[in-house]
């Protein structure tokens, strides 16, 4: 196919093209997350040169940060709704999902990654020099869906150089077997003391190694070409700080998110049902500057783990988690402080 611009992602636009013209489509929505936003007009002009004339294109400007955050006004008006760079969290006739598969190669980095990975073998243990008693030397293997496209070479890549490779698929918020999300990590509940991740970024791992304490979680990441292993001491110094300073606030706002895969009523309920201080806010995207004005001592949010764990510091009354909440109210000991995750979808 001859495209105007130039591609490092599979935008897969003959099913779109083949979609839009089996459903006489004369409206056609397009979602990108945040990091790949820049590309969406490139995508609308080649999407134009395969499709008539007097098909729209239409670009979402929401914000989006997963598959959990469709942007469904545009949905709704919309024969066609692309939903780029995620794999589906619920099948829908409606939405095409585009996972944009990367085409970085995950091997050198899995190579270098085997340094820190306990050895498969007494042999491969005695060839490197390290004492392979009371080390599982089995493996689980988890991935992003950017790097699913090659899962399967991945695991047969392990397998081959004496690993035993434990994979599973989690719950029904995750599509694939070995597939990890910002705020599901259920796949890697594996037989296996250490796990490998192949991807970018160190978000995920660092949950995966929250959720699994008991894990070794080993980083091998293709996109900046860099190993490392999790660790989760400042993160956790980081969240103690934050439930310290909640332990002290007298008036709760509690923060329900309207988006579609991210709202949880229940827990938002259980906390206002508990607490007569406790105000629910509803809202679609949580930012510092929407909060400010309510004057509330801390805020607990039951949307997206990510908005308490990476934008917390910025708000400038603490920002918490449901189980953080339970702490810093006392119904739970500081001990009991873990990674927040979602499961279900909607």
């Amino acid at each position: 196919m001859s495209l105007k611009h130039d591609r490092e992602w599979d935008y897969e636009l003959e099913r779109i093209e083949t979609a839009i013209e089996e459903r006489d489509a004369e409206t056609v929505g397009l979602q990108f997350p945040e990091g790949l936003k820049r590309r969406g007009p490139a995508v609308a002009d080649d999407i134009r040169g395969l499709v008539d004339d007097d098909v729209t294109i239409m670009l979402s400007g929401q914000p989006c940060y997963g598959a959990c955050d469709l942007d469904t006004f545009l949905m709704k008006r919309s024969d066609v709704f692309v939903h780029f760079g995620h794999s589906p969290m619920k099948e829908s006739e409606k939405i095409i999902y585009v996972p944009l598969f990367s085409n970085v190669d995950p091997f050198p980095i899995m190579e270098e990654s085997l340094a820190e990975l306990a050895p498969p073998t007494e042999d491969a243990a005695a060839e490197r020099g390290t004492d392979p008693d009371g080390v599982d030397p089995d493996v689980g293997l988890v991935t992003t869906a950017q790097h699913m496209n090659r899962f399967g070479e991945m695991r047969e890549w392990l397998e081959e150089r004496g690993y035993e490779v434990h994979v599973r698929k989690g719950d029904d918020r995750l599509t694939h077997e070995g597939q990890v999300l910002g705020c599901n990590y259920a796949s890697a509940d594996v037989d296996a003391d250490q796990v490998l991740y192949v991807g970018g970024g160190k978000f995920h791992p660092l949950g995966l190694a929250m959720e699994h304490p008991e894990k070794t979680v080993v980083i091998a990441d293709p996109v900046n070409n860099v190993v490392t292993v999790a660790d989760t001491d400042q993160f956790l110094r980081e969240r103690y700080a934050t439930v310290h300073k909640a332990m002290d606030a007298e008036t709760w706002g509690v923060i329900y998110c309207t988006k579609i895969g991210q709202g949880r009523w229940e827990e938002a309920e259980a906390i206002l049902e508990d607490n007569d201080d406790a105000y629910l806010i509803t809202m679609d995207e949580v930012t510092p500057d929407r909060l400010r004005n309510f004057g509330l001592d801390a805020f607990v949010n039951t949307g997206c783990p990510r908005i308490t764990t990476d934008d917390g510091p910025q708000f400038h009354s603490p920002m918490v988690t449901p189980g953080e909440y339970q702490i810093a109210v006392g119904h739970e000991p500081l001990e009991s402080l873990s990674f927040d995750t979602f499961h279900g979808t909607w």
